[in-house]
């Protein structure tokens, strides 16, 4: 056997193993493909009406938003409204504590009144009764 010849066997026989190794192998690449497709096949079928739900969601969520920002709004009229209330409260609450003392005064007025018209009447009545 010449030289050549051997150099060819050795080569046909690494083709071989070469041949025998890859085979598994692109048969293992052939099944992760498969799976790959099916798995996308999978999620677009499946993620579709997921992503197409969460769409109606998402717009649900902005329906309600809208409705909370109205009533916001109303909520913040609402309060200002009470505020000034408040404010007005305080008003009529001094006014009636001013009135309370004015009447107290006056009270104690009509008691000095009183009291001095019948010390007058009293010594009115002495004085005529001495002077008779």
């Amino acid at each position: 056997m010449s030289l050549g010849v051997i150099a060819a066997l050795i080569a046909a026989i690494a083709v071989a193993v070469l041949v025998m190794v890859l085979i598994p192998t692109i048969l293992s690449i052939k099944k992760t493909a498969q799976s790959v497709s099916a798995l996308a096949d999978l999620l677009t079928n499946e993620l579709k009406p997921t992503i197409k739900e969460l769409n109606e969601v998402l717009v649900e969520l902005k329906t309600v938003g809208g409705g909370v920002a109205e009533h916001t709004d109303d909520v913040r009229r609402f309060m200002s409204a009470l505020g000034e209330s408040g404010a007005q409260i305080s008003t009529i609450n001094r006014s009636v504590g001013v009135i309370t003392g004015l009447l107290n005064q006056a009270g104690a007025v009509a008691t000095g009144v009183k009291v001095a018209g019948t010390y007058l009447l009293e010594s009115y009545l002495k004085r005529k009764m001495k002077g008779v």
